[in-house]
């Protein structure tokens, strides 16, 4: 269960954000309220929300998760592999140092960001993206391993991180779409599809035996009642602008 997460607001300079996207640049007011609903519902899931100033030094900085891992025996800051975002680590350091005593670092040459890892109860699953490397990856598993975790690498092709298209809902159930549904480093799973249609939905959050849903894929929504959890929707039209979602958005501890 978690009882904390972190968040950061975006900045005006949201707008001028890494994307691959081709929906248009992010409304900054919307964005905030959005931001401001998000924030809610994770209170409403139980958590206690400790609320970052934005940093418009970087303009992605609000999809915090990518900072760091953040597990029950430790924190280890990334080193994310975007160059515009290089320097966002050192500053959640910084808040982390209030909340862990065991902190660890990525180092170069290895780059890893919090989107590509999926943690599976003491199990940690590491894509290998265009932000992650093989370096990055290893360094994280060996971080992890003094702790009493174990890590694995997930090779894929389509997509900007690992969670973008594969969500874990806890009690063995996994949101996947596209080459996810059917990858052998998940056959033991149940997979919950979600369509080519939807795939920005397979972009779930766990919280607490809620599941943040993002607002208007219905079809997706629908697949997660079905497996029995309460869904809290929340609209984050504007970050999906910038490829982020529900995840990106907090450090879950």
């Amino acid at each position: 269960m978690f009882t904390n997460a972190i968040v950061r607001k975006p900045g005006k300079s949201m707008v001028e954000g890494i994307t691959t996207a081709n929906l248009g640049k992010p409304d900054y007011e919307k964005a905030l309220q959005q931001h401001h609903a998000y924030v809610e519902a994770l209170k409403q899931c139980g958590v206690k929300v400790t609320v970052l100033e934005a940093d418009e030094k970087y303009p992605d900085s609000c999809f915090v998760e990518d900072t760091a891992l953040l597990t029950n025996k430790c924190a280890v800051i990334t080193n994310p592999g975007a160059g515009s975002r290089k320097g966002e680590e050192k500053e959640i350091y910084e808040v982390l140092k209030g909340f862990y005593k065991n902190i660890d670092f990525i180092e170069e040459p290895g780059t890893i960001e919090g989107g590509d890892i999926m943690m599976v109860g003491n199990h940690f699953y590491i894509g290998l993206s265009a932000r992650t490397n093989k370096e990055g990856a290893e360094q994280m598993v060996e971080h992890l391993k003094k702790y009493g975790y174990t890590g694995s690498t997930v090779p894929f092709d389509k997509f900007l991180h690992l969670k973008t298209g594969v969500s874990y809902l806890e009690h063995n159930n996994l949101l996947a779409t596209g080459e996810f549904i059917h990858h052998p480093a998940f056959k033991g799973f149940n997979i919950i599809e979600i369509s080519d249609e939807e795939s920005y939905a397979a972009n779930c959050l766990w919280v607490n035996d809620y599941v943040l849903v993002p607002k208007g894929f219905e079809m997706a929504k629908r697949a997660v009642a079905e497996a029995g959890y309460s869904i809290i929707e929340v609209d984050v039209s504007e970050y999906r602008k910038l490829d982020g979602g529900l995840s990106c958005l907090s450090l879950r501890f």
